[in-house]
């Protein structure tokens, strides 16, 4: 089972460790937006169990508050937060990949030339035009 995380910052955990979190992709995004989805998504297509929550798994927001996490639905909401995953996974203006505790671009890590995808940047977009 492969895991993917999206983080705003930096992750504790080292993925990429073989035989450890060699299962595991972190991906962080920082930009000009501080704030950013709790989206946890488990399983693929139409098995997939969406969920949204009000804080991260850090240990200062799970020992000393009280959060909550609620699953989502709805099929059109549930496919917009999964796009919206989907959009900070394909990023590669601002995102980097964090394999053995160390970040790097990925276009750079993977030897691909860059899209020009900044995921804040398109939902900014994105919001913008549906406000008008």
């Amino acid at each position: 089972m492969k895991i993917q995380m999206v983080v705003r910052g930096i992750c504790c955990l080292k993925a990429g460790v073989p035989g450890e979190t060699d299962n595991i992709e972190v991906i962080s995004v920082v930009g000009r937006f501080l704030e950013h989805s709790r989206i946890y998504i488990f399983g693929k297509g139409e098995e997939a169990k969406v969920y949204i929550a009000s804080a991260d798994f850090m240990t200062r927001n799970t020992v000393k508050r009280v959060e909550v996490a609620a699953p989502v639905y709805d099929e059109g909401l549930k496919r917009k937060l999964i796009d919206d995953f989907m959009l900070y996974l394909s990023d590669d203006v601002k995102a980097r990949q964090q394999m053995g505790g160390v970040y790097t671009r990925r276009g750079i890590m993977d030897g691909i030339e860059s899209k020009g995808i900044n995921s804040q940047e398109t939902l900014y977009s994105r919001a913008y035009e549906r406000a008008k």
